[in-house]
């Protein structure tokens, strides 16, 4: 591939494989003697289990065994936790309700896993599965989350009266108050983000071998973060002592957050393996997933916005019930928390902000971290009611925004933050430019001449990524540090492998974290390989998620290079007989800075290695190792306009346009940067135009195929995205990075919103934009017009 650094366009080396059909997932991965599990789910919401009769399938070809709750209960299986404790206003823990992986007496929600089927196969299992018979007794359903803290609603957990897990708040509420009270004017917005359904490319899979003879056990399994995933299913669920078990991410298509955590399955296989006798391998349908996967979004929120009569805004107050599904998921309580409401002052000067989050229990899929996890939920409240204000007191949305600008840093937020570096005006004029703001009205008025509905809409974002110190987030109840880890190691002559405890799932860290040895080194990509997802090879590391991999993992990999630049400069040094400070690594030599003399690294690695002439003192070798914990977050943020037509006869919403112009500091590929963006914004807009997660009153999820969850399409999405790039380099960690892997999905579903508002000037819609619901409200807009 030749050398390329920080910056370069360079083809991400992972394709190769991906695109040739040569990549190894979970499911592809086979043991001798493997059986295969599934398991039999509850169709109820909420129901008594009476009793489970397995005879019939015990009988059938090729079963095994079939394996119930009360048996994992007795082997003394741990339930399944929450990892982020979060107190009350009172200051009372939260109500964590018991979460077994196999439930042996009162199931949740449809699809709850009540027992599990081995057989040789995969048809064996199924078949059998179907023929094990639970008897249930069915109890009352609550699914809305407003409803189920209401006097009489069924509960869920006896740890958790009226189905509330925590009361939780943060700011000045007296603060926020008086603002209000001397407001000129008050924006009010009662505002629903809507239920996703994750849908990774690749489905959930497990495959669990445990050795008799070693006592000990392996998981391959489709993990965002494996040492995290050894570590709970170790100390905390009582599967295996951590020495005793080695988990493998091998690759993994896609996660968006859904596969940061330990479901029950991959517990119940690796459980299931020692018990039978044999590896057990399950792999995940499509409609398993839409029933077990962790949901995201789910929020319920009435605000309101304080202006003084120079349009300033003085303060905001937030009230959102959010549902966090029937069990607390790993990271659960931490979204609407700290991830939500601690983004609620944007990019804007608020200097009164009070946050009121409820989080509730409902006889629905468990609600965890997707995509952006909390700061989209946050950017759309406030940027719906950015707009909304901007309309009601007559001022364009982009001025009003601009003078509401933070402008200096570093800013400290009325909810934790402290925002360390930024340029919003910059993001704003660059997105306006390029999506000619000026020649608007000339554009929506040629649209009404063909009976077209044209609008526009704005979102200025911020997120917080790299989510640290661990001294911080452990203050907050984070029940891990959110550190990462490396390791360098140079090969004697002269390639290097970099172990690193984050882990790829679809971002290219084979390629960019290679570019970042190569800038250093002057290396080939080619010399470099990158080692992450086997507990067994890399050290302790914790995953990938929250955008943290550039600059947290990168960081500790930076951190790694520096003591290996250290130590091959002393070596050089020696050897040419130079001051050290005379060292200089260009085009992959080490030289003598103003002298011919030079070695190549190759030299220098294999000089480590044979120790025959290294500094007194000095140990062989060529391998260091770094942990990095930044001390700070990190705070990229943009502009995203969308631009839309929507045809008042069919209320079909087309995008026409759509600019973002983001600020993620330090670039390593730009390539890779605009497939992520690129990615993100499909994935807001389907939030915006299609995606919902329903229930019926009865529990039963009507939207659990592609039949009825709306997927975005190429032809949902505007011909091409119109991208940009600014660069304020952040100061908290060696790189500059901000993260660019959340930031479309969590700018863009308010402009898309914003800009329908706009054009049928009717403010009462909520994600999804169906054609069904702007139909209707371009009919009572015209109704109300006539009138």
């Amino acid at each position: 591939m030749g050398v390329e650094g920080i910056g370069a366009r360079a083809r991400r080396k992972e394709d190769k494989r991906f695109i040739t059909g040569k990549g190894k997932y979970t499911d592809d991965m086979t043991v001798p003697g493997m059986g295969y599990a599934a398991f039999v789910r509850s169709p109820h919401a909420h129901a008594k289990i009476v009793s489970i009769d397995a005879s019939a399938a015990l009988d059938m070809p090729g079963v095994d065994a079939v394996l119930t709750g009360e048996q994992l209960v007795g082997d003394g299986i741990g339930n399944l936790i929450c990892g982020w404790m979060i107190h009350s206003k009172d200051g009372s823990p939260m109500n964590m309700g018991a979460w077994r992986a196999l439930e042996p007496e009162i199931v949740r929600h449809v699809g709850q896993a009540v027992a599990v089927v081995v057989a040789d196969t995969a048809a064996q299992a199924k078949d059998a599965a179907e023929a094990v018979m639970v008897e249930y007794e069915e109890l009352d359903a609550v699914i809305d989350p407003v409803a189920a803290l209401e006097e009489g609603a069924p509960q869920l957990h006896p740890e958790a009266p009226n189905n509330l897990i925590y009361d939780w708040e943060i700011g000045h509420e007296a603060a926020a108050n008086a603002a209000f009270d001397s407001a000129a004017h008050v924006t009010t917005m009662e505002i629903h983000n809507n239920r996703l359904a994750p849908n990774p490319m690749e489905p959930r899979a497990a495959l669990a071998v445990y050795d008799t003879a070693e006592e000990h056990y392996t998981l391959y399994t489709t993990s965002q973060n494996p040492h995290v995933a050894r570590l709970v299913l170790s100390a905390f669920y009582n599967v295996a002592p951590e020495h005793k078990l080695r988990v493998i991410a091998p690759d993994v298509g896609g996660g968006f957050g859904s596969k940061i955590y330990i479901y029950p399955e991959e517990m119940v296989c690796l459980w299931a393996s020692k018990r039978v006798g044999r590896p057990v391998k399950w792999v995940c349908d499509r409609t398993e997933a839409f029933l077990t996967d962790a949901h995201g979004r789910d929020h319920r929120s009435v605000a309101e916005m304080a202006l003084d009569a120079d349009h300033n805004i003085t303060g905001l107050r937030v009230k959102t019930v959010a549902n966090l599904g029937a069990y607390m998921s790993l990271f659960s309580s931490s979204v609407p928390t700290y991830l939500y409401a601690t983004l609620l002052s944007g990019q804007y000067n608020i200097p009164a902000i009070h946050a009121n989050v409820k989080a509730v229990y409902t006889n629905t899929v468990p609600v965890d971290a997707y995509r952006g996890a909390g700061r989209p939920e946050a950017t759309y409240l406030l940027e719906r009611m950015m707009e909304t204000a901007a309309r009601e007191i007559g001022m364009d949305p982009a001025e009003f925004r601009r003078k509401n600008f933070i402008r200096s840093f570093p800013h400290q937020t009325p909810v934790i933050m402290c925002y360390d570096a930024g340029d919003y005006d910059t993001t704003l004029d660059a997105a306006m430019k390029a999506i000619d703001y000026a020649g608007f009205p000339a554009r929506k008025a040629e649209a009404a001449s063909r009976g077209k509905l044209r609008g526009i809409g704005f979102s200025c974002y911020i997120e917080a990524c790299g989510i640290a110190p661990s001294a911080a987030v452990g203050s907050l109840g984070a029940g891990v540090g959110l550190w990462e880890s490396a390791e360098v190691r140079v090969n004697p002559v002269g390639t290097i492998e970099v172990l690193t405890g984050s882990h790829s799932h679809g971002q290219g860290h084979e390629t960019t974290f290679a570019q970042l040895i190569s800038e250093r080194f002057g290396l080939d990509m080619d010399a470099v390989s990158i080692v992450h997802g086997d507990t067994d090879k890399v050290q302790f590391g914790m995953g990938t998620y929250g955008s943290r991999s550039g600059a947290v993992g990168m960081s500790a990999i930076v951190k790694a290079l520096d003591k290996v630049e250290a130590k091959a400069k002393k070596i050089a040094a020696h050897l040419m007989e130079a001051a050290e400070g005379d060292i200089q690594i260009e085009g992959g030599e080490l030289k003598v800075a103003g002298t011919d003399k030079k070695l190549s690294f190759t030299e220098v690695a294999l000089a480590a290695y044979t120790a025959h002439n290294l500094p007194e003192g000095m140990e062989p070798g060529l391998k260091e190792g770094a942990f990095y914990d930044p001390t700070n977050f990190t705070f990229p943020a943009g502009t995203y306009i969308c631009e839309v037509e929507v045809d008042p006869e069919t209320g079909k919403t087309e995008i026409i346009d759509f600019v973002a112009a983001d600020d993620f500091g330090k670039i390593i590929n730009p390539m890779i940067v605009e497939g992520q963006v690129h990615g993100g914004l499909t994935q807001g807009i389907g939030q915006a135009l299609l995606e919902n997660a329903t229930y019926d009153d009865s529990g039963q999820l009507i939207t659990a195929s592609y039949m009825d969850y709306c997927m975005p399409r190429a032809d949902d999405l505007p011909a091409q995205f119109q991208l940009s790039t600014h660069e304020t380099l952040c100061p908290g960690n060696p790189l500059g990075m901000k993260g660019c892997g959340e930031a479309g999905a969590i700018g863009s579903p308010p402009a898309v919103i914003n800009a329908i508002t706009d054009a049928i000037e009717n403010n009462a819609l909520d994600m999804p934009a169906t054609p069904e619901k702007v139909w209707q409200l371009c009919r009572a807009q015209m109704k109300m017009a006539a009138e």
